[in-house]
């Protein structure tokens, strides 16, 4: 059984696993500049690179008890920046269409402003719903896989289908996610509207 010190949350900053984050974050730019400047197998390694740290650094929070508040902020942004560099990358290589990047893009401003909606009612984010690790799953190997077919073109009419897939299922299921969110949202604010006026009933004039 896994002890609870292994589940144990700190406000630390400079551990293994945020360095590891932070490396990533600095990979950020270097792989959309490869990306754009058409360096495809350059900018694969960089994320297989990328990918190692991601896997090492989960590893060794949990095993090493060095879970931080920090890296559990750190280590989502930069899965996001990985996937809107590489879609903006391609998007600008016109290997995906504007309308792809606008989608993706679109659900995540959609779902700052819910949570804003939730912070000015005195409430915190949402848990992760099933659905949006799904849709982070498929694009964050949808994008890399249609790299594949940009650096070796020899294998794009394999890797080009599989990577379409994995991109409009990660698409849809996103925003799928969002709509869920949205109810959450909805029935969040109407409950506490709710309670408000009973109690505010209750206390009478």
């Amino acid at each position: 059984m896994e002890s609870n010190r292994s589940q144990n949350v700190s406000n630390r900053i400079l551990t293994v696993p945020n360095c590891l984050s932070f490396l990533r974050l600095a990979l950020v730019p270097v792989f959309l500049g490869l990306i754009l400047s058409g360096e495809d197998a350059l900018a694969l390694l960089v994320l297989v690179v990328s990918s190692v740290t991601d896997y090492l650094d989960g590893v060794i929070a949990r095993r090493f008890d060095q879970m931080s508040r920090l890296g559990q902020l750190l280590d989502p942004a930069a899965d996001r920046l990985f996937i809107f560099a590489t879609l903006f990358g391609l998007a600008a290589r016109e290997v995906v269409p504007w309308w792809l990047v606008a989608a993706i893009v679109g659900r995540d401003v959609v779902l700052l402003v819910l949570g804003v909606v939730l912070a000015n009612h005195g409430f915190g984010p949402l848990p992760v719903h099933h659905l949006g690790k799904v849709a982070t799953f498929c694009l964050f190997y949808a994008l890399p896989i249609l790299m594949i077919g940009e650096a070796f073109p020899n294998v794009s009419p394999v890797t080009d289908p599989v990577g379409w897939a994995f991109a409009l299922w990660g698409a849809f299921l996103y925003w799928w996610a969002g709509a869920i969110y949205l109810v959450q949202t909805s029935r969040v604010i109407r409950s506490s509207r709710d309670d408000h006026a009973a109690s505010s009933d209750t206390l009478g004039p």
